[in-house]
């Protein structure tokens, strides 16, 4: 399996934002917190899923 490589990253507050094409060839969206002890990561279909995502994220950790 080749390396998920993202592009379009986005930082929201503590939260990036990046597409990346996954095994099957399919572009999806993460939104993942980088704040230490937090964990918060998910997948989306659409770009914009993601970016809400982390504007709205309340970060536990912070």
């Amino acid at each position: 399996m080749p390396p998920i490589r993202p592009r379009n990253v986005l930082r929201i507050g503590p939260v990036q934002v990046a597409t990346y094409y996954d095994s099957r060839g399919r572009t999806k969206h993460t939104a993942a917190c980088t704040a230490p002890r937090c964990g918060f990561s998910t997948d989306y279909d659409s770009r914009a899923a993601a970016e809400l995502a982390a504007r709205t994220h309340r970060c536990p950790a912070r």
